[in-house]
């Protein structure tokens, strides 16, 4: 689909933060663009609202109260494969690979300026895909670093044990019983490989796990 021979384009603003989809609109009526806008604050709106309407591009965060964004770019692109997906979220430019290798089409970071905010946003519109120089040069830092890629490689053996563990649905006492460790030892490992992982939670750990697994 060419954006820029299009009258008008439809968009989907789909964060949980109503300030966020406000700031989106406010560049949006700057910039001129001949525009509708559908708003969702949650990811079962988001998918509601994809199938209900023809969006031309979404513009979705990371997380939500109700699940990662991630495990739906699958599905989203199988309801509207013609919908360009630009992924805006808080996270770190290290998520944003496995973000466009499930489909997304743009990554863009909520820290960035306005100016490269209307940027992306003129490309999406334009050519249907944004990459920033900070992402083109992660990609070419992957084609050199398989940490990149494979951020698992980052752990001990034993962290990948226990990481494997917790994928499993195993708890602290569980885990430290058939280890033969203490409880807070488990704890402590926990904590160092979320922040190895930059993950905040279990999901986020199995999503990795079955990803580079």
């Amino acid at each position: 689909m060419n954006y820029s021979e299009q009258t008008s384009v439809t968009f989907l603003l789909a964060d949980d933060h109503s300030l966020i989809r406000q700031g989106i609109m406010f560049l949006l009526e700057e910039m001129n663009v001949d525009h509708e806008v559908f708003q969702a604050s949650t990811l079962q709106q988001t998918l509601e609202l994809m199938k209900m309407n023809s969006i031309s591009i979404a513009i979705i965060d990371a997380h939500f109260p109700d699940g990662n964004s991630f495990s739906v770019l699958p599905e989203i692109k199988k309801i509207s494969p013609e919908t360009k997906i630009l992924i805006f979220t808080g996270t770190e430019y290290a998520q944003s690979l496995k973000f466009i290798n499930a489909g997304a089409n743009g990554f863009l970071s909520k820290l960035s300026e306005e100016s490269e905010i209307k940027d992306a946003l003129e490309k999406m519109i334009r050519d249907g895909e944004y990459i920033s120089a900070d992402v083109q040069a992660l990609l070419m830092n992957s084609l050199r670093n398989g940490d990149i890629l494979n951020p698992l490689s980052r752990l001990t053996e034993r962290e990948m044990q226990i990481a494997e563990m917790y994928a499993k649905g195993y708890g602290n006492l569980e885990i430290a019983n058939k280890l033969n460790i203490k409880q807070n030892t488990v704890s402590t490992q926990k904590k160092r490989l979320f922040d190895k992982l930059k993950i905040e939670n279990i999901v986020e750990l199995i999503e990795l796990i079955k990803d580079h697994k």
